[in-house]
């Protein structure tokens, strides 16, 4: 496996995950385990050792945080590992910022990771019932 910043100068501007469009100077990126969908070598989720994803859980409760293992960097399906967290919100958002930040994993995409799982979670919660709509009745 080559270092992370030839890797970087290879697909920095040459990617199947590249979103360009008009008007914007920086393109996006749609790569799996990109917290920012922003395309720099920090946030990228194919050059870097240690990675981080938030996305939502199949079933629609709670979020999946997958993280790379930079043993098996060069065994890509060993390398992941995916975690369901389902907890409820404050209690998986306290894990998440736990895994990242103190046990030094990636301690520069705490904030990012924290505000799409919070962003997910929020998603999540039911709409609260409007004001002066009665509930339709129950046939039987």
């Amino acid at each position: 496996m080559v270092s992370s910043d030839i890797a970087w100068a290879v697909i920095r501007n040459n990617s199947s995950f590249l979103l360009k469009k008009r008007g914007v100077k920086k393109p996006f990126s749609t790569e799996p385990c990109n917290l920012t969908n922003r395309n720099a070598q920090r946030y990228n989720g194919l050059v870097n050792d240690k990675v981080v994803g938030i996305a939502a859980a199949a079933d629609n409760k709670g979020f999946v945080m997958t993280t790379k293992r930079s043993k098996n960097s060069y065994r890509p399906a060993k390398a992941i590992i995916s975690t369901t967290m389902k907890a409820g919100p404050g209690r998986s958002l306290h894990k998440v910022k736990a895994a990242l930040g103190k046990q030094r994993y990636r301690k520069d995409l705490t904030k990012a990771a924290m505000r799409r799982a919070a962003a997910i979670a929020r998603s999540q919660k039911p709409l609260p019932a409007r004001k002066g709509v009665k509930a339709p009745a129950k046939k039987e």
